[in-house]
């Protein structure tokens, strides 16, 4: 059984924040609700990246009681909206459940979990079925039920992230206005997503720890669809008012009850001497007033809620209009690291570009719902890794739609494949035909190395050592980058090529690029040289010959 450190922990809240703040649009799109309480993974993503904030804060080795307190106190400080109060109040729930804990077990998840519950269930005057709530009491169910069972940890971590997600696409079945705009709950959503990069993080795996196929399949429960859906009109109430208040005397439980007559989604939470309050109302002077006769009023943030959805919505149609393009016979996927990388394979043809490569390979769902982004009768996908394939693979055929894959394994065989595409030709002759292509091209990367290790030759490699890599064998090692891409063009044997790509990497600047580039062009006078800036992270540079 694993053991997990404090600072396991820390980190993995690190990077489970840092992915809830790459999807927070994804969430965003799902709500029915107007912004700013309609900005659901946006307000989520801050409660989270305060956390990590005040995280950051600590000194080294600060004890369990410390940790916890930055845990929570982050929380409540940065919550924005209904969705991030209510998160604060679960990370509050769950530290408060895991005092005494003296390592990552499941008897203190499930403690944690419990109290998690209680917490967050005690902050909401009206629970309401379907919500971010309802997510967290199933997850708890199942967290409670791994004890019983006696799962190791790793085991009840997976066992709680599964009940997330099956307990949100269950939402639907509890409030009528998911189910009749096709959506689940995108707070619900929220939470299952930090469930599950925070579990895949701390236990070291990679991708989702959940059956992304089973999740994504049609028929098994309605489907995330992500879309913008304006039902503002009819709400009761026109601002949105947060704050946070300071305060020795004010009893939140009779500032509930006058929160109650303002307004609408009221919530006051914290102790004393701070607490966070959140309340929709048409006279946020009154609510402000209340609140300034009992204490000192900091961080005030009143959204015309009536004024931003309108913004939103004229806003997503625009972007929905961009990204649908002109319908066509065929579209493309393709998976790339890099704004440069990802504006090359757009301007070639590109329809979405699925941000991800060797730093992070994206899921199956992730590749399904770029396909559905695609207009056009039939989709190819360029998954442009080795280790993407399958996904792709499995994407295509979940898809409604006519798809295929070019087994790409890198992203200038993807520029190859895309310079054949004849959108006269059927998708099966374009497969063939962009198959045929890549296969001619050379791949090459230089990156470093991150241990000790040996290359293709059995030669010693230090960690700190340049590495280059030629389709998938460590074929050069230096100390410099140039040296080392001089090495890879020697293998791959760039006097008998007619081309060479350049791509620099977000590590490698202009001037280094242009050196490079004369070196090259004094080596080989007959090489025409093609310099891009692709900027991926960890790969200062990408070449490919041909």
């Amino acid at each position: 059984m694993s053991t997990y450190t404090t600072n396991d922990i820390l980190n993995a809240i690190a990077v489970a924040s840092r992915t809830l703040g790459e999807r927070k649009e994804e969430v965003n799109r799902l709500n029915v609700f107007p912004v700013p309480d309609g900005d659901t993974g946006t307000n989520m993503s801050l409660t989270v990246e305060s956390v990590v904030s005040n995280i950051a804060k600590l000194p080294i080795g600060a004890d369990g009681a410390a940790v916890r307190k930055a845990i929570t106190t982050g929380a409540l400080m940065g919550a924005r909206g209904n969705s991030g109060v209510i998160t604060s109040q679960i990370l509050r729930g769950l530290c408060e459940g895991s005092v005494g804990a003296d390592e990552l077990s499941t008897h203190y998840i499930a403690n944690a979990f419990e109290r998690a519950v209680e917490v967050a269930f005690q902050a909401v005057r009206k629970p309401v079925e379907g919500t971010i709530l309802t997510v967290l009491r199933d997850s708890a169910t199942a967290a409670v039920q791994a004890r019983k069972d006696r799962l190791s940890t790793e085991e009840a971590l997976d066992a709680i992230v599964k009940e997330a997600y099956a307990s949100v696409q269950r939402t639907p079945e509890f409030l009528p206005v998911l189910k009749e705009n096709g959506v689940v709950d995108a707070g619900g959503y929220g939470l299952a997503i930090l469930f599950d990069s925070f579990v895949a993080a701390i236990t070291g795996k990679e991708g989702t720890m959940v059956d992304e196929l089973a999740f994504a399949r049609a028929g098994a429960a309605p489907k995330v669809e992500i879309e913008q859906i304006n039902d503002w009109e009819g709400s009761q109430y026109r601002y949105c008012n947060e704050f946070l208040v300071d305060s020795d005397t004010l009893d939140p439980e009779e500032a509930l009850e006058f929160l109650a007559t303002m307004g609408d989604c009221e919530l006051c939470v914290g102790s004393t001497p701070k607490f966070k309050v959140h309340v929709h109302s048409n006279t946020p002077d009154k609510v402000l007033a209340y609140f300034l006769e009992r204490g000192q009023i900091s961080e005030v943030f009143i959204h015309n809620m009536q004024l931003q959805s309108a913004e939103r919505t004229e806003k997503l149609a625009a972007e929905q209009v961009e990204e649908a393009g002109e319908h066509k016979a065929i579209g493309f996927v393709a998976v790339a690291a890099g704004a440069g990388n990802a504006n090359i394979l757009k301007s070639l043809g590109v329809d979405v570009v699925v941000s991800g490569g060797q730093t992070m390979n994206p899921s199956t769902k992730d590749l399904l719902d770029a396909v559905e982004k695609v207009n056009a009768d039939a989709v190819i996908i360029l998954p442009n890794n080795s280790n993407i394939i399958m996904a792709a693979q499995s994407a295509c055929g979940l898809a409604e739609i006519p798809c295929g894959v070019v087994p790409t394994k890198s992203v200038p065989q993807a520029f190859a494949a895309m310079f054949v595409v004849d959108q006269e030709a059927s998708l099966e002759d374009n497969i063939a035909e962009m198959t045929e292509a890549y296969a001619e091209v050379k791949t090459g990367e230089v990156t470093t190395a991150i241990k000790d290790s040996k290359d293709a030759h059995d030669n010693p490699i230090k960690n700190g050592d340049v590495i280059g890599i030629a389709d998938g064998s460590i074929e050069a090692v230096d100390e410099t980058v140039e040296a080392v891409v001089m090495k890879l063009l020697a293998y791959m044997e760039a006097e008998d090529a007619d081309t060479l790509t350049l791509l620099a990497g977000e590590d490698m600047d202009d001037d280094a690029l242009e050196a490079l580039v004369a070196q090259i062009e004094e080596a080989y006078d007959d090489l025409e040289i093609d310099a891009q800036r692709g900027e991926q992270p960890l790969y200062p540079i990408i070449l490919s010959v041909e």
